[in-house]
């Protein structure tokens, strides 16, 4: 046996590789990614055709290992070149843009640290930081002392998180799942829905409060609702508001609908995954007034701090709550259960391992201070309405209300022909040339394209272009 674990102990150690090799392969990863994000700036933002990774193929996993330079170029040519290139100034198509630099020095020294982030007596710094990260956050939404969170890996966990304290809290269960009444409205993020059905709540009504011009929810509808699911003796319970929808980015009326939340006694639940750091400038901070009122809210450091994909958040305004409904107990961990001085993320969230996720936000906010990052808020908020504005002025294109926060939605309206299937070509032209990236959507039945200012790399050139390749485009398509 000695024998035995003594060769496979030779082949183990291939696992530490030695000063050089790290220093080798250090080498070539640093430059791999000085020459990728040296080609930002005129790379495509979106490539559709080739191979579409399927090199990948070609080296399956094996035995024996192949050198640093074979790897970076399957992964340049497989995983970085095609599809979309969310790094780019010029992606402006959905939510989440960039990675910042020091974010990705924090996960290099988080993994290589390998800090057990998720109970405090393994790391009490790490979990430390992460509750400073969230009671900051809570502050910057107006959240008492009293209040919890968790660092989750995006919105849907985060929502599902937040569900799940309010499905508990109003003890809703068994035969009360069928009476429970959840008001949303059509424009809520789908892993809302999502989420109700994981928590076992699929059978629950759902009321969709209809929607101003501005695509904001009715809160006089949203009263009358209420109303009359209790005369007809159903169990009014959650509301789920936006702020920032992703479809059109418009902010739920928070301040009223927290009134009604507290007059009613029902829990108020706010997905501000994409909008909520927008408080952080002044014109954001009275867009999403009122947002102090809820109960619970998401907040995606992912989307607007401009961190790496996985960097998700929520918050209960009572800790109490979403310990009861997320902490449990095992044997094993008895030597965990020392005299802590900080709650640990195992016990607020349906995750028990888990990445050090707060090192990569904590580095950027130390490093650069909140300064650039509110700047950069308000400047997004002000190219979507730059864009909203110089659009109109192109013959032909039709605008959605103002941007609440960051999200324009417009289209063209052809002379001649259907609509729908004009805007449908615009953007396939749009996509195939890949200079710049916008999405599209479907409102009240009508194909309408969206541009989703986000990335910390937006700036004026970019909006410019973009105007410039959607006249260049409707010209090519004969409409100009």
């Amino acid at each position: 046996m000695i024998n035995q674990i003594k060769v496979l102990e030779e082949v183990a150690r291939r696992l530490e590789p030695g000063a050089d090799q790290r220093a080798l392969w250090l080498e070539k990863v640093t430059a791999y990614a000085e020459n990728f994000i040296n080609d930002i700036p005129n790379a495509p933002v979106y490539i559709g055709d080739g191979e579409q990774g399927r090199g990948l193929f070609d080296s399956p996993i094996s035995e024996e290992g192949i050198d640093i330079e074979t790897a970076l170029a399957l992964l340049k040519c497989n995983v970085d070149r095609p599809g979309l290139n969310p790094t780019s100034g010029r992606f402006l198509g959905y939510i989440p843009g960039g990675a910042l630099y020091p974010a990705a020095l924090g996960d290099y020294l988080a993994a290589i640290t390998n800090r057990y982030a998720g109970v405090f007596f393994a790391s009490p710094g790490a979990v430390r930081m992460e509750n400073m990260l969230l009671r900051w956050m809570a502050g910057v939404v107006g959240y008492p002392e009293s209040s919890a969170g968790n660092l989750t890996s995006g919105g849907s966990v985060a929502n599902l998180a937040g569900i799940v304290t309010a499905r508990d809290a109003y003890q809703i269960e068994g035969a009360e799942v069928g009476r429970a009444v959840v008001y949303l409205t059509e424009q809520v993020h789908h892993s809302v829905g999502k989420a109700l059905r994981l928590a076992g709540l699929r059978s629950c009504v759902k009321r969709f409060i209809p929607v101003d011009a501005r695509y904001r929810m009715d809160a006089g509808a949203l009263a009358e609702a209420i109303a009359t699911d209790k005369r007809s003796g159903l169990q009014p319970w959650l509301i789920v508001a936006s702020a920032g929808t992703t479809n059109t980015g418009s902010v739920d009326p928070l301040a009223a609908i927290g009134d009604i939340a507290a007059a009613e006694q029902l829990w108020f639940h706010i997905d501000g995954a994409y909008g909520a750091f927008f408080t952080l400038c002044s014109e954001g901070q009275k867009i999403l007034a009122g947002m102090d009122r809820s109960d619970s809210i998401v907040m995606d450091p992912h989307k607007t701090l401009f961190l790496p994909y996985g960097s998700g958040a929520v918050l209960v305004k009572e800790r109490q709550k979403l310990y009861s409904s997320h902490n449990h107990q095992a044997d094993y961990m008895q030597d965990a259960l020392a005299a802590v001085e900080e709650l640990s993320p195992a016990d607020l969230s349906p995750e028990l391992t888990k990445h050090f996720k707060g090192l990569r936000l904590w580095l950027p906010l130390k490093l650069f201070g909140l300064a650039p990052f509110r700047a950069a808020l308000e400047e997004k908020m002000l190219l979507a309405r730059y864009f909203h504005h110089k659009i109109q002025e192109i013959d032909g294109f039709e605008t959605g209300p103002e941007p609440d926060l960051a999200v324009a939605i417009y289209r063209y309206l052809p002379k001649r022909g259907d609509a729908n299937k004009f805007n449908q070509r615009l953007i396939k032209e749009i996509h195939q040339d890949g200079r710049v990236f916008v999405s599209s959507t479907v409102i009240d039945g009508n194909f309408v394209l969206r541009l989703a200012v986000g990335a910390y790399r937006t700036h004026l050139a970019d909006i410019d272009l973009t105007l410039d390749i959607l006249k260049e485009k409707v010209n090519d398509l004969g409409m100009l």
